[in-house]
């Protein structure tokens, strides 16, 4: 039985996270299954995930062959009961798209032959460059039908709840986003008199549009290429309406999947929007989607990400990606991760990337401690792609796009071999594992102060090129959004220490007297200003960084904001080859060097105190009282600064619990939480350098004062009250290995009593320690502390034993 509640994956009753690891049966020959399902086992995961490509399984006469009549590896259910027979749950990914580097996306040929009209018209009517389609289009919908009827009985006769193994099915994959990149939305004749009919339910008539869709020539036009009138409020309302669209899509292959027998596991939906390395973007895909899964019952979203190297940038990127993931599910929904980048980065068959072995531990670390429930390692396995069964002339003829082999950079290799990411990937579920017991149920803790995520921020994915009124708001919406400008808002957050989530502003009201943090533009809606400042008005904190707001989202002048605060706009300076624009810190803000910005917006303030000004003298800063709280204003490009940004947070309010004092920037901490309040101390140092961290949690020293010695990129869960077994687990600068009967085992300590690599756990409750030549027992009252003998501890683990 599978059960979703309380951000948590229960699976026969107990809470889990899902290690698993993605390996393509039609791209492994059937005789290598097992041994390459084992190579998984070995490496610690408790899953199998693969996309079952429609165009694999369909032959040139358009039947469709699941069981291996036609070849061995096209038995799916074969594939999913050795993974059974191993021991392994399975994660099944049957489109109708899959992607996965495969012509069409995993396609048919035959579907955008017979059916012409399920692909879409974009902006002008110019065909999608990409192979996308209308996704509800009638033709689309009964071939999804057609495989659904073949791939869907396969998975139910091998559910869990009824004794097999499909712990749940993703629906098609990465939704929207060919028609995102490509900024070309789905404007097929099906598609306009859809959006046509939200319009009139919208309106209760044709509203601003000049023309309506009963206008059967006109309509197209207008949309197609819409006027800059009406070009503002388009934008806003395609997506929209799109958002809708592709809720609507997925309760389709839904329905036709509970139809076939697939019930009584989550159905998963895959979020795309990393883009070049960048996190950036990712929200668009939160913003595409949110209405197929957030707050449905049954459903889970799963991030997928492609980060390359943990740095503090991308650290950055993912905190913020699941901070927003999680601020639009509902109170039982948890995270999860269906393509978590994995291996060294060499997919295309060149030696174009080499990522550091510490990647994915540290990937893997920094998302358990958001509440990542399930992480698929994309890609686990590769393999060969096939020839296609009717030649295509496409320069190779074969399944996948990447030539022969395809995953190179997998852990393991497309003809089988262990890869360089293989023991880093083993090493991260390992510690993912020995921990589970409490990490499966905790719930990371949070500061006063939370990220403001605005959903319409993001609406973002479509703009007519040549309309002005499109593109000024996508500029500047892209430029101020999330985590802010050169992502500083979120970045000095983290480095200063705050453990924070996000809040779901356009749903959900701030919490009474927290610190909001936004990063805005000049478009913001009149009623997330209206509510910015009531929840000011009643007590809390606003930190405001970027532009001014004075424009709704479609652009109509809205200063409800500035109005209110008695604010004055001023001048806009950028930087340029000439200009290099500077602020220097005031008051509460100060000491703190000149900062060089990118730009920098003046502004006149009757009721605020300066904190930033322009070499001039004019503010680009200012903390301003209104009702009961205050607000930070900060209207310039500025640099990640914990101090500054810090001391504004403070300054509105919140304090962080965890004191952060590291040697190097770059060391990333939180905490994580039972409801009993055992915890785990997370900590990661994403630089190259060593650090030596003191820290202290909610007043009280760590590691009885002493520097924690984090080795570079390395991590740490640190065990604070937990409960292990028959002993309680005050708290240890080393992470749980293993526990047994009437032993725990801890990994390397980070230092104690200025030895570097010393080990320490104390003990509540004064257990009957076993000697042992490699550490010292300290009985104190109603402790015992073992620390390690400097040298003889084995790769500076410890092993304590008891009676």
């Amino acid at each position: 039985m599978i059960e979703i509640t309380e951000k948590r994956i229960h699976i026969d009753g107990v809470p889990r996270i899902v290690m698993c690891g993605e390996l393509h049966y039609f791209r492994i020959p059937e005789g290598e299954w097992r041994r390459r399902i084992r190579l998984l086992k070995q490496a610690g995961a408790r899953a199998v995930a693969s996309y079952l490509p429609w165009l694999f399984h369909e032959l040139p006469d358009a039947t469709i062959d699941v069981t291996g009549r036609t070849r061995p590896e096209r038995d799916i259910g074969a594939f999913i009961d050795l993974c059974r027979q191993e021991g392994l749950w399975f994660v099944a990914r049957p489109g109708p798209f899959v992607m996965a580097e495969l012509k069409n996306e995993g396609i048919p040929y035959r579907v955008y032959r017979e059916h012409p009209e399920v692909v879409p018209l974009g902006w002008g009517g110019a065909p999608a460059p990409t192979s996308t389609v209308d996704y509800l289009a009638p033709a689309f919908l009964a071939e999804c039908a057609r495989w659904y009827d073949a791939v869907m009985p396969v998975l139910a006769a091998r559910l869990q709840p009824s004794g097999g193994n499909v712990i749940a099915v993703q629906l098609d994959n990465e939704i929207g986003m060919l028609a995102w990149v490509s900024n070309s939305p789905d404007l097929t004749d099906n598609a306009l008199a859809d959006f046509g009919h939200w319009v009139l339910a919208q309106y209760g008539g044709q509203g601003p549009y000049p023309v309506g869709p009963a206008d059967r020539a006109g309509w197209p036009r207008a949309v197609r290429d819409p006027n800059e009138k009406w070009a503002g409020l388009l934008r806003q309302d395609l997506g929209t309406f799109m958002r809708g669209r592709f809720a609507r899509y997925c309760q389709q292959l839904r329905q036709l999947a509970e139809e076939r027998g697939v019930t009584g596991i989550p159905f998963a939906i895959n979020i795309h929007g990393t883009e070049g390395g960048d996190g950036a973007a990712f929200p668009i895909g939160i913003s595409q989607l949110v209405e197929a899964y957030a707050g449905v019952p049954g459903m889970l979203s799963g991030s997928d990400h492609y980060l390359g190297e943990l740095t503090i940038s991308t650290a950055t990127d993912l905190y913020v990606m699941n901070a927003f993931m999680d601020a639009v599910h509902d109170a039982d929904q948890p995270l999860t991760s269906l393509e978590f980048e994995a291996g060294t980065g060499d997919y295309s068959g060149g030696y174009e990337q080499l990522h550091d072995p510490s990647t994915v531990e540290l990937k893997t670390r920094l998302c358990v401690t958001q509440g990542v429930r399930l992480i698929n390692y994309y890609l686990f396995g590769g393999g060969v792609n096939p020839p296609l069964d009717e030649a295509v002339g496409d320069g190779n003829d074969r399944l996948g796009f990447t030539g022969e082999w395809h995953g190179t950079g997998a852990p393991i290799g497309p003809l089988g071999q262990v890869g360089l990411g293989y023991e880093p990937a083993a090493r991260a579920i390992a510690a993912v594992h020995a921990n589970e017991p409490w990490l499966a149920r905790m719930r990371e803790e949070h500061d006063g102060v939370e990220l403001a995520f605005v959903l319409d921020a993001y609406l973002t994915e479509y703009h007519h090129p040549k309309s002005a009124a499109m593109t000024d708001a996508v500029v500047d919406l892209r430029a101020h959004r999330g985590a802010g400008a050169r992502k500083a808002l979120a970045r000095s957050l983290l480095l200063a220490g705050y453990r924070f989530g996000a809040v779901h502003l356009q749903r959900d009201a701030p919490a009474p007297g927290a610190v909001l943090a936004l990063s805005t533009g000049r478009y913001l809606a009149q009623s997330l200003q209206d509510g910015l400042l009531e929840h000011v008005r009643s007590g809390g904190g606003l930190l405001l960084l970027g532009r001014l707001p004075v424009l709704d989202l479609d652009g109509r002048p809205c200063t409800a904001l500035v109005d209110a605060l008695g604010v004055t706009p001023g001048d806009l300076l950028r930087d340029g080859p000439h200009c290099y624009p500077s602020v220097l810190a005031s008051g509460w803000a100060a000491p703190q060097p000149e900062l060089r910005a990118g730009w920098r917006q003046t502004f006149a303030s009757a009721g605020g105190t300066p904190i930033l000004t322009d070499t001039a003298g004019a503010m680009c800063g200012a903390e301003i009282p209104f009702g009961d709280g205050a607000v930070v204003l900060l209207t310039a490009e500025l640099p990640a600064d914990p101090q500054l940004f810090g001391r504004a947070v403070r300054r509105l309010g919140a304090a962080p619990g965890l004191a952060l004092d590291s040697s190097v920037p770059g060391v990333l901490a939180t905490t994580t939480a039972t409801p009993d309040g055992q915890r785990l101390l997370h900590v990661l140092n994403v630089t190259g350098y060593r650090a030596s961290v003191r820290m202290g949690l909610n007043g009280e020293p760590l590691n009885e004062g002493y520097p924690l010695s984090v080795p570079p990129r390395t991590g740490y869960m640190l065990p604070l009250s937990l409960v292990v077994g028959p002993w309680t687990l005050h708290w240890a600068n080393a992470e749980i290995r293993e526990v047994g009967p009437d032993f725990l085992a801890f990994g390397p300590g980070a230092g104690y009593r200025g030895d570097p690599h010393a080990t320490v756990v104390v003990l509540a409750g004064n257990p009957e320690v076993k000697e042992d030549a490699t550490y010292t027992v300290e009985r104190l009252p109603d402790t015992v502390r073992i620390v390690t003998v400097a040298g003889l501890a084995p790769d500076g683990g410890i092993t304590i034993r008891f009676r």
